[in-house]
């Protein structure tokens, strides 16, 4: 049976990040690069264990999902990303597209709205569906 891989790109990278925490990679630059490092890690592993036949990667759109729409105070009470994350995820999203992995990013749906919403998809063609949050 194939295999259809989705990863939840800020699991991974809120994983990634405080993993490191204690102590963090840095590029000469003073860049933590310990996200980028994981990612990259976590990708390579995934393709050489599993050999998937498909991979996506889904981000959360920047400005939030309907939900909070619908549901002003949802995730109201989260504290402010820390900025090396924020810094991290234009590199993480280069490293993709020069992998030729797709980004998957729907304006006003999660990432996890997304992989669900891909994960039936992938189903009913009939993918083995791993999702990865």
């Amino acid at each position: 049976m194939k295999k259809l891989f989705l990863v939840d790109a800020y699991a991974l990278i809120f994983k990634y990040y405080y993993a490191f925490l204690g102590r963090p990679m840095r590029n000469r630059a003073g860049m933590n690069t310990s996200v980028v490092f994981g990612f990259v890690k976590f990708l390579r592993d995934i393709q050489k264990r599993e050999r998937p036949d498909l991979l996506g990667v889904a981000f959360d759109p920047k400005g939030g999902s309907f939900r909070r729409e619908v549901f002003p105070e949802y995730k109201a009470n989260r504290a402010e990303t820390p900025e090396d994350i924020l810094l991290s995820v234009p590199y993480v999203k280069r490293v993709l597209e020069a992998m030729c992995i797709p980004i998957l990013e729907v304006e006003g749906y999660e990432a996890d709205d997304v992989i669900g919403t891909l994960s039936q998809k992938g189903v009913e063609a009939g993918y083995e569906v791993f999702m990865v949050t």
